[in-house]
């Protein structure tokens, strides 16, 4: 569990940083860059919520 949290939290982080110097520099490449970051994190998260799931479902079990 503390892996996932860490990879997520760590992947929001460096596209909040993407999007700043995207704000800071105008340049698309960064914005490119913090979409396809946002996308791995959000897929993380699904990755996250379904081993809570299936971990909930093996207690039912």
């Amino acid at each position: 569990m503390l892996l996932f949290r860490l990879v997520f939290g760590l992947l929001m982080l460096a596209a909040v940083l993407c999007f700043a110097m995207y704000i800071g520099t105008r340049q698309i490449v960064w914005r490119r860059r913090g979409a396809v970051i946002m996308k791995w994190a959000l897929l993380a998260a699904f990755a996250f919520f379904a081993v809570l799931i299936l971990e909930r479902l093996a207690l039912l079990l």
